[in-house]
């Protein structure tokens, strides 16, 4: 059977599934999707209202009038501004020599959202990194003990509770060496004891000193420096969709192909609600 007879929305769904499976910055342990319903086509622009916090006063019995204030807000926008697409043809040839020809198309479909998902990752740590208050970014720091692992930790932890950072929901994104030398501290629950065993979408691979731990392994910046991030999903706004899947017989092969695109922008509303610090392993 043609691809063609498959509905788009199947694999729209495969694709959003491995997307999500894949996504380290781009999981909802990291950025909020408040408002990822309300794109649809690149360009769009996303208002995001904050409202000021009311004043608290004190009231007496009897005697205190009470009055109203009108509360001030504030308004971002983020743009959706990134628009990428994927385009693969299956050989009919290929498919028919294949032990199960019908599951090449399958397997690429989940490649596809994988690659996506690496896309918006790469996309998100670079307005981490840009965005982040300054007074919140840690240069060159050796880390080369378990000790020093988890004193890094604690340091994120000051910079995040200074700032009045909610606490719960805080994550750390950190290389897997990093995250081995956290392992060993009495204090790591790994994320099977805090599951029951279950798989989870959102990269949590542990947690400690109350933040949920995400292994990222394309982190590297320059040598052998990583950066370790920290934060709260508050933090940033994310809003994508993957539209326009379409499968298709293209007429100038025998072939079956899919295609698609993704548009996605991302917006740090809190700046000082993230930190990093740069690692070394020397």
């Amino acid at each position: 059977m043609a691809i063609n007879n498959f509905v788009s929305e199947v694999w729209a769904a495969q694709l959003q599934q491995s997307f999500l499976k894949g996504t380290k910055f781009a999981s909802p342990a990291v950025v909020n999707r408040q408002y990822e319903g309300e794109i649809a086509n690149a360009g769009d622009t996303v208002h995001i209202t904050s409202i000021g916090r009311p004043s608290i006063a004190t009231y007496t019995k009897d005697s205190t009038s009470i009055t109203f204030e009108n509360l001030t807000d504030a308004q971002r926008n983020l743009v959706v501004d990134q628009c990428k697409y994927f385009a693969f043809e299956v050989d009919d040839v290929d498919k028919r020599q294949a032990v199960n020809g019908g599951a090449l198309m399958a397997e690429a479909a989940r490649e596809a959202g994988a690659a996506l998902g690496e896309d918006t990752d790469e996309y998100i740590r670079g307005i981490i990194g840009s965005d982040t208050d300054a007074g919140n970014i840690v240069g060159a720091t050796g880390i080369t003990t378990s000790l020093l692992a988890v004193a890094r930790l604690v340091a994120h932890k000051h910079f995040l509770d200074v700032t009045n950072t909610p606490i719960d929901g805080r994550y750390t994104i950190c290389p897997s060496w990093f995250n081995s030398l956290l392992m060993l501290d009495t204090r790591y629950v790994e994320h099977d004891a805090l599951s029951g065993g279950t798989a989870l979408e959102t990269g949590v691979v542990g947690r400690m000193l109350g933040f949920n731990i995400v292994q990222a392994n394309y982190a590297l910046t320059t040598g052998d420096d990583w950066r370790v991030y920290s934060g709260h999903p508050s933090a940033i706004t994310f809003a994508d969709q993957i539209d326009k899947v379409e499968a298709l017989r293209p007429e100038s092969a025998f072939s079956d192909a899919l295609k698609g695109l993704h548009l996605y922008g991302a917006k740090v509303t809190r700046p000082s609600s993230l930190c990093y610090t740069l690692c070394s392993v020397t």
